[in-house]
């Protein structure tokens, strides 16, 4: 039998090992996810309302200072960095690396206890522009879920990590693509989507029986309805791209997921004013670069609102946050979307406001607060983009990276990304065979903005009106995710590889540590046996921090690429 070992020097037999607590047998189910409680961190947003926030106040603004590094966790073989969402049930915390690997650790001195490293095709992983970085897992029904490079979604036994199903839902041998994303777990089922807006598919969103791993069912971003088959001409549709890659959540109320979709393809579009009727994918392209609510049981569409028609510059909605507010007897969903502004739905996503969160946009002129039409669109014909430079850059004026939602501040707490880009939109055909390759229709480089400089910056604001509170700049987009808590704590993770505690009312650095190397993944944090703990992911090198040593230089030309490590933090 073929044996692995942990960081503690135990040989790990067949993926299971050492003693995992016994109060693992409480379940995690839907009830549990819904009302979270102060000590875990059981779904990608923390509960299904997607605050991104912890109840936790042992760590505070007044003891902030005295917080140090409990332990220290090296995944191994981080190529591309680290991007997980760590979750954490009963002091046992659950993150993935690279190429899909699973590490269930001791909340409370980081020992292995188990891992489970897929077997992966190291030939498709080389052809896989997106690869091979993975940014979480799901719990549900004493199981472990995680999808694959390759286009798998696996159940594992939560105390040891023995596979329990495994079930392929994409032949990435043929299509490329697979799953980067964390899946959701919710009613028995276990959702996930496709990466890879800019692959020639038609971005599928895949439901699984949590007990058996039998799909439930299948539904296409691109053309999955006859109304959505009409906006894509010229048999677009085939070759469309969307996807759904980053989690989304659920309302049980309605017994409705609710998930963001990705851009089609190719990513530009030559086409100019004449979109709907000319260029690579006449028309709308129902339903990429949109916000959907499909029944959990069916996969039926029940309701959606494009916040893109016929996306022309890779601003998608893929973006996974739905944050879940009640506010003087009405029930929101706050959205941001890649573009920079953040759209405000009622609960079958019809539009309530929209508001600019970043300030370097000129893709439109604005979005309609009220309808949420676009207003003054910026299309492209082929050849180089004339001056001014595209405005956001391709990674987004806001990234899918999680904003916080404090329900004891009423504030939102988000990254804006002010960059912009210039564009040589080229003329492409779409390549599916022997096997799929990108489609992404233009050349671009990161530019400043007009008149001004590159920056990043946190914005404290109020989530339904977006009237902003304050606000934090920093000489580089942070690309790592926000964590707020009830201790009056807001937490950044910077690029250049510091972790930053504010004050939640006023934005006063409290704290900083330096993990040695740029953050691009998830924050958390949870209790153990009465003790507070933050846990954050640190490793830079993924698609968009690749632009930071030829753009920015200095700290960024020495970072360290391709490692990783889990940081786990607690008041001395």
């Amino acid at each position: 039998m073929k044996k692995r070992w942990c960081n503690s020097g135990l040989p790990l037999v067949a993926g299971a090992t050492l003693i995992v607590s016994s109060a693992l047998a409480q379940t995690v189910d839907t009830a549990r996810i819904e009302n979270a409680g102060q000590n875990d961190w059981l779904t990608y947003h923390g509960s299904y309302k997607s605050y991104h926030y912890s109840p936790l106040a042992q760590i505070n603004a007044s003891n902030v200072r005295n917080l140090s590094v409990a332990w220290i966790h090296i995944p191994g073989r981080s190529t591309r960095g680290l991007q997980s969402m760590p979750l954490v049930a009963d002091g046992m915390l659950y993150y993935t690396g690279s190429y899909s690997r699973v590490f269930a650790l001791n909340g409370t001195t980081g020992e292995v206890v188990w891992t489970h490293f897929p077997e992966l095709d190291e030939t498709l992983i080389a052809r896989q522009t997106h690869s091979p970085y993975n940014r979480g897992v799901a719990l549900g029904e004493g199981k472990v879920f995680v999808g694959t490079m390759d286009g798998r979604l696996i159940g594992l036994d939560m105390k040891s990590g023995k596979v329990l199903w495994e079930t392929r839902l994409i032949d990435s041998q043929k299509l490329t693509v697979g799953f980067t994303g964390a899946p959701l777990y919710a009613k028995g089922t276990v959702i996930i989507g496709a990466q890879g807006g800019e692959w020639p598919g038609r971005g599928p969103i895949f439901a699984v029986d949590a007990t058996t791993g039998k799909k439930k069912w299948e539904f296409l971003t691109v053309a999955g309805t006859d109304e959505a088959m009409k906006t894509w001409g010229s048999d677009s549709w085939r070759t469309g791209g969307g996807g759904g890659w980053m989690p989304g959540t659920y309302d049980s109320e309605t017994n409705t997921i609710l998930w963001g979709t990705a851009n089609p393809a190719p990513l530009y579009d030559w086409s100019g004013a004449d979109y709907k009727t000319q260029g690579a994918r006449p028309g709308d392209n129902l339903y990429t670069s949109s916000v959907i609510g499909l029944d959990i049981d069916t996969g039926k569409l029940k309701f959606y609102h494009q916040e893109l028609p016929h996306d022309a510059w890779d601003f998608d909605s893929a973006v996974g946050e739905f944050v879940m507010l009640e506010r003087d007897g009405q029930k929101f969903v706050v959205h941001p979307n890649k573009g920079g502004f953040v759209f405000v739905y009622d609960r079958n996503l019809a539009v309530k406001n929209v508001w600019r969160l970043v300030e370097n946009i000129n893709f439109v002129k604005d979005i309609d607060p009220k309808t949420g039409a676009l207003i003054g669109r910026r299309d492209f014909t082929a050849g180089k983009v004339t001056e001014p430079p595209l405005c956001p850059f391709i990674g987004g004026g806001i990234s899918w990276n999680a904003g916080s939602y404090n329900p004891k501040t009423g504030l939102y707490y988000k990254i804006g990304q002010e960059w912009c880009m210039t564009l040589d939109i080229q003329k492409t055909t779409p390549v599916t065979t022997p096997q799929v390759q990108l489609n992404i229709g233009a050349d671009f480089k990161m530019a400043p903005p007009p008149g001004g400089e590159i920056y990043g910056h946190l914005d404290a604001r109020d989530p339904i009106t977006g009237a902003k509170k304050w606000e934090v700049r920093y000489p580089e987009p942070p690309l790592g995710s926000v964590l707020s808590t009830a201790g009056n704590l807001v937490f950044v993770p910077d690029s250049r590889g510091i972790l930053h505690a504010y004050d939640a009312e006023t934005g006063t650095e409290l704290w900083n540590h330096n993990n040695g190397t740029g953050h691009q993944g998830g924050i958390v944090s949870y209790s153990v046996n009465g003790k507070q703990y933050i846990a954050v992911a640190a490793g830079f090198g993924g698609m968009l921090a690749d632009e930071y040593a030829p753009n920015f230089g200095g700290i960024y030309k020495s970072m360290p690429r391709d490692d990783g490590a889990l940081v786990v933090f607690s008041l001395k």
